[in-house]
């Protein structure tokens, strides 16, 4: 048995190893605005790469198998090696990250793996790391939609697609109350949440839209639109017709507070889609975001990677 059969990795393809990559690369790689940009055309959200590197965290360093990808980082197994090897390789120099407590393997390291792990049937120095699927917290049940007669204000969001000038924005926010951490901070719209007995949606009835409790991972504008168009041929929770939400709509969801999830959301909506495309453009040029991680409005421009999404739907 292999190291990848071990693992359970690659159910009909086995996975090949990085031997290029570094501790020191991940960052650029995986996590930063133009490493992500870099990667976009070749390494897809779901894609994984492997790497070996030394973690020398503890008072005895160890070799692991690192599992990555955007948005994606786990230690997949550690590596019976003698100590010596990993020893001389920290002494000579690896390459070590900024915090100098992971380093790259060195070609002896390197020669070993091979000859002993990944090219031999013997996986005994292979252990195994599993963790614990976190489950996230998505708050109280909230009230069911059948059985809730809302008697409040309702008030009609725009729909359409905007354009929206830097020296607007404040008046737009004012307008409907909106709380934005930078230009309303005493902004507060209140929602009305309700459960149409269905775990992936959640109705707003003050607004009228029903919306995606979790949403769509990062990509680029072109891109997200695809997603949206076979989200709807797949008729997500029996529907077809979702779409990107206006500014007003996107920001009708900011929270004064944040949650115990810190981000500015009611419970109900899941954290993994912390700022979000919206339907609306910047004069003279950049997409415009809601970001309820840090609780704002804001542009860039059309060279970042993208955003997330989290749809909505007029009921």
């Amino acid at each position: 048995m292999g190291m990848f059969q071990k693992l359970e990795i690659g159910d009909t393809v086995t996975p090949e190893i990085d031997w290029e990559m570094t501790p020191d690369m991940t960052f650029g790689t995986f996590e930063s605005w133009g490493g992500r940009e870099q990667m976009r055309s070749n390494v897809s959200a779901s894609d994984r790469v492997y790497y070996f590197f030394i973690d020398n965290w503890e008072d005895e360093p160890k070799l692991c198998l690192m599992e990555r990808g955007v948005k994606h980082a786990r230690v997949a197994a550690e590596i019976r090696i003698p100590l010596q090897m990993l020893a001389d390789c920290i002494k000579s120099g690896g390459t070590s990250s900024v915090f100098e407590k992971s380093y790259a393997i060195n070609d002896e390291i390197k020669a070993w793996l091979i000859g002993n792990v990944l090219q031999s049937d013997d996986a005994s120095a292979v252990i195994p790391l599993y963790e614990e699927q976190e489950v996230e917290d998505m708050g109280s049940s909230l009230p069911l939609l059948s059985e809730t007669d809302f008697k409040g204000e309702k008030v009609s969001l725009p729909v359409e697609h905007s354009f929206i000038n830097d020296d607007e924005l404040a008046d737009f926010l004012g307008k409907w109350n909106f709380y934005d951490g930078d230009l309303n901070s005493d902004g507060s719209f209140e929602n009305s949440l309700v459960d149409p007995n269905d775990g992936r949606v959640v109705v707003d009835q003050r607004t009228g839209l029903m919306w995606q409790r979790a949403g769509l991972d990062i990509t680029a504008v072109r891109s997200m639109k695809r997603k949206i168009e076979q989200l709807n041929k797949d008729g997500f929770a029996g529907f077809h017709d979702w779409r990107m939400p206006t500014m007003e709509e996107a920001m009708s969801l900011m929270n004064k507070e944040v949650n115990s999830k810190d981000i500015h959301l009611n419970l109900c909506f899941s954290k993994e889609q912390p700022f979000i495309f919206v339907n609306a453009q910047r004069k003279p040029g950049g997409y415009w975001y809601v970001d309820y991680k840090h609780g704002r409005a804001f542009w860039s421009s059309g060279t970042i990677p993208g955003g997330f999404a989290r749809l909505c739907r007029t009921v």
